[in-house]
């Protein structure tokens, strides 16, 4: 890594982007060295042991050096990159620097001179191609697209590559494939020669998952109780609420309306709402919910939080719950946004799974798990008919929670599915 010693020189820091997080590996360098940056500009992207997150630069100048290469886990509070703020381009100081994807000088590197200081009869440098112009959220498309944005032609202003452009670009690659490949196992051979394993790195949000679990799973008494419930009119309710104005352009499923049950049974049941605090030992009552969503993305399982979901109408419930799956899809969940969680909630059913034992989310007290809706015979006013029916399994620690306790709240959450109406008496 190169140390700088020159006083315009402003070393970036990799900063604690979360609470406590002691690392973060770089993802995605935005800027490369020459490139001029702005207060404010960002300049990579880092994922943490919470989610990936873009940094902006707090200078003004020139990027004299990248210390770090794409793919390197940094320690917080380590330099990762040098801005010159008066415009400097880099160079040596007796040492040879490396910079990333230039390599160890192979001779003494000289400033370049500056314009209003050359000399009319000396040949001009060749000037490096300019980087494309593109916001962040336009170079993650591009990059999740597969597309080279030196390819694509701009249509915004000032030459300004837009979403559409990028999707243009990325339109020839989705053509179909020939309609006569060679198969692969037509090739004897070629299964001698695939890898028999693959290692695959655990880092970022898979590795912080894996830890979190694992001392949950060991440190809380876990307990899991099981119901089964026909939800047939809450499924009506939903389409109902598909047709109300109040909900125009919000996504109404069965998922709001099981996280609104579960807030009504824990504010019949308060005492499920809390903490144990192993240091002081005591029990936290929340007088909140940070109620979790547990969600799949290609990075591994995050669980951001609805912020005081117990305080929200149901439309609101609704926007807020839009906008936590939009957002952890795109991959852009804030660390802020994954802490502080009271109760969580994970739906296995979108798997096609019928339920199943969650874990609990570190220093929470309960977990909903969510199975399959599936249309099965059911013992309606002493007919059997068909219904739709799901398993609910509550997870819950034991150490504050007893039987009794976790039983109540299981049995709330079901009477609430089986007869939603009781959203509205109970709340």
């Amino acid at each position: 890594m190169t140390t700088m010693t020159d006083t315009s020189v402003r070393e970036f820091k990799m900063p604690d982007v979360g609470e406590g997080l002691t690392e973060a590996e770089i993802l995605k360098w935005y800027v490369q060295v020459g490139d001029t940056v702005t207060d404010g500009q960002v300049v990579c992207e880092v994922e943490t042991a919470k989610a990936a997150v873009e940094l902006p630069i707090p200078y003004d100048g020139v990027v004299r050096a990248l210390h770090f290469p794409e793919g390197t886990t940094v320690d917080v509070g380590t330099s990762i990159i040098a801005i010159d703020m008066n415009g400097g381009a880099p160079e040596t100081t007796g040492r040879e620097p490396v910079l990333v994807g230039y390599g160890v000088a192979t001779a003494s590197a000289k400033r370049r001179p500056r314009k209003d200081t050359e000399a009319p009869h000396q040949p001009t440098p060749p000037v490096p191609e300019s980087r494309p112009l593109a916001k962040p959220p336009v170079r993650k498309l591009a990059k999740d697209l597969g597309v080279d944005l030196t390819t694509v032609i701009p249509s915004g202003p000032d030459g300004i590559i837009t979403r559409e452009d990028v999707h243009a670009a990325a339109t020839p690659t989705e053509t179909p494939a020939p309609a006569t490949p060679a198969p692969v196992t037509q090739t004897p051979a070629a299964s001698y020669d695939a890898p028999r394993e693959t290692r695959i790195p655990v880092k970022g949000v898979r590795k912080a998952t894996a830890a979190a679990m694992v001392g949950s799973a060991f440190t809380a008494p876990h307990v899991t109780e099981f119901v089964t419930v026909d939800v047939t009119r809450t499924l009506k309710l939903v389409e109902d609420l598909k047709q109300d104005k109040d909900f125009a352009g919000l996504r109404v499923n069965p998922l709001l309306l099981i996280a609104k049950a579960l807030l009504v049974a824990i504010k019949r049941n308060p005492d499920i709402n809390a903490s144990w605090d192993d240091t002081h030992q005591e029990i936290v009552l929340k007088h909140y919910v940070n109620l979790g969503i547990a969600a799949a993305t290609p990075r591994g399982l995050i669980v951001p939080n609805i912020k005081d979901a117990d305080a929200k109408t149901l439309p609101q419930l609704a926007e807020a719950l839009g906008e936590l799956v939009a957002t952890a899809k795109e991959g852009r969940t804030s660390p802020a946004a994954m802490q502080g969680g009271t109760v969580t909630i994970t739906n296995v059913g979108v798997f096609g799974v019928d339920t199943g034992t969650p874990i609990l989310p570190p220093g929470e007290s309960a977990i909903l798990a969510v199975g399959a809706i599936k249309l099965q015979p059911w013992v309606h006013k002493g007919k059997v008919k068909p219904r739709q029916v799901t398993t609910l399994a509550l997870s819950f620690d034991h150490r504050l929670i007893d039987g009794e306790l976790g039983s109540k709240v299981l049995a709330d959450v079901a009477a609430i599915l089986e007869q939603p109406k009781k959203l509205i008496t109970w709340a």
